[in-house]
């Protein structure tokens, strides 16, 4: 096991991962912007280096003072959180360059599934299911035609290196490809420096669900069952829960070897996982796979009681998994309530500012992942995401019991918050009925409101 590994990233994500060395006696080095030399993960670890002002191109993406950073304090491997360098193939390869342990997948890896493309020939490959659309980016728009054609209207364009909504169009008809393709490689390329897109089938109203997966360096793969992301804003997720009410065990079985006959066939390393949408039908297809932890992991852990974090850095350190397949057992029901410091009576408009007073919620099943406190300044120069809360109950109902009573308990003033807009939605039938897709927030729950 590694003695001491650098943090390349800040907030609850952080706290999480240094809390989880503390647990195995690793000792932690925090890397941290000027905005944030106060910030609640520099206090936890055990040293910590500034790597640049305020702005994250300078400092949080800064690559050659990070991996100073590293070797100036003698740390044997970097975790690189979620966002920022996660998934950037290139700074995995200059870690391993430096001869420093990069805690997630080979760079060959992070490269093949980031473009999009790539990542859907590679699983149809593998026998995965996929939806339906041209093999690779489309190469002329009349190529584009003849494809809608062949797998019919609506069809959607998606940017080959994209995420998060960007490069995304969505076709009713012919006469709007051609605008829809010119859009779509413009903001591509604005947002990631290439224009490349591809067609795909549009499936209305899917939801979205994710497979867990938990790889070593010893070919052993494992997937520790779904998770429901499908309420969201904007593309922007905004509650998890775990598991997903729709899936059935004959499902979640089938969608777990896919997920694992995926991870193989990119000889996939350490935790990670494989996204899919689910049709009206109950038909999966493979959507992309994020090669880092996720924002959500922790319903996943308190549903199997696996700490994943901690697997990562077992991983990364060559361990073997302690735990096979078998030894997998889904209990109970999990959600995530992600706390933004926004304000969803003036349309979600950002909320920096300083917190004047702070509570965290507890009782049987709660937990809260956060990075702040009482006095604290919430910057504009970051994710607005405060904290994340977590309830597990025995079923459904009690976990939303629970969520209820927490987020009711929660004091976090100085700013606005989504507490009350997640209070609502917890209230909501077609929430508490599951009857919800990835649209459903924005054309059925806020046209109630």
């Amino acid at each position: 096991m590694f003695s001491k590994i650098l943090v390349a990233n800040r907030g609850e994500i952080a706290v999480r991962i240094i809390r989880a060395c503390k647990e195995l006696g690793i000792r932690t080095v925090a890397i941290y912007s000027e905005a944030d030399a106060a910030a609640l993960h520099v206090k936890l670890a055990d040293e910590a280096v500034c790597v640049g002002p305020a702005s994250s191109a300078r400092s949080y993406l800064n690559i050659p003072n990070i991996i100073c950073a590293a070797l100036l304090t003698g740390a044997e491997a970097i975790h690189p959180g979620y966002g920022y360098l996660a998934e950037r193939a290139r700074f995995a390869e200059i870690c391993h360059d430096h001869g420093i342990e990069f805690i997630g997948p080979k760079p060959s890896t992070i490269e093949s599934m980031g473009d999009k493309a790539a990542a859907k020939k590679a699983m149809q490959a593998a026998g995965v299911p996929v939806i339906p659309g041209s093999d690779g980016p489309v190469e002329s728009d009349k190529d584009a035609l003849e494809i809608a054609r062949e797998i019919g209207y609506p069809v959607i364009v998606k940017a080959s290196a994209g995420g998060g909504g960007k490069g995304m169009r969505v076709v009713y008809g012919q006469d709007d490809l051609l605008r829809a393709l010119n859009l779509a490689r413009a903001e591509a390329d604005a947002a990631f420096g290439n224009a490349e897109v591809y067609l795909e089938k549009f499936i209305d109203k899917p939801r979205h669900v994710e497979i867990q997966i938990v790889a070593d360096k010893h070919r052993n793969v494992i997937h520790l069952g779904e998770r429901e992301c499908s309420l969201q804003r904007r593309q922007q997720k905004i509650l998890e829960e775990a598991p997903c009410v729709a899936i059935t065990p004959k499902m979640r079985q089938a969608m777990g070897e896919a997920a694992i006959a995926g991870a193989k066939a990119v000889d996939y390393i350490s935790t990670g996982t494989v996204e899919f949408l689910v049709d009206q039908d109950g038909n999966f297809y493979f959507m992309e796979m994020n090669t880092r932890i996720q924002v959500e992991h922790p319903v996943t852990e308190m549903i199997t009681g696996i700490d994943l974090v901690k697997e990562q850095l077992r991983i990364a350190a060559g361990e073997k998994l302690s735990f096979s397949q078998e030894d997998i057992t889904l209990r109970g029901h999990a959600i995530e309530c992600r706390i933004n410091a926004e304000n969803p009576e003036a349309g979600f408009m950002p909320s920096p500012g300083v917190i004047s007073a702070y509570h965290a919620p507890g009782g049987m099943g709660i937990r809260v992942d956060s990075s702040i406190y009482q006095g604290w300044e919430v910057s504009p120069f970051y994710d607005p995401m405060v904290a994340k809360v977590v309830a597990w109950g025995r079923n459904l109902d009690e976990a939303i019991g629970r969520m209820k009573a927490a987020l009711s308990e929660m004091v976090i003033e100085g700013i606005a918050t989504s507490i009350p807009f997640h209070l609502e939605l917890l209230q909501d039938e077609g929430f508490r009925s599951g009857r919800f897709h990835t649209k459903y927030i924005e054309e059925e729950f806020m046209a109630k409101k």
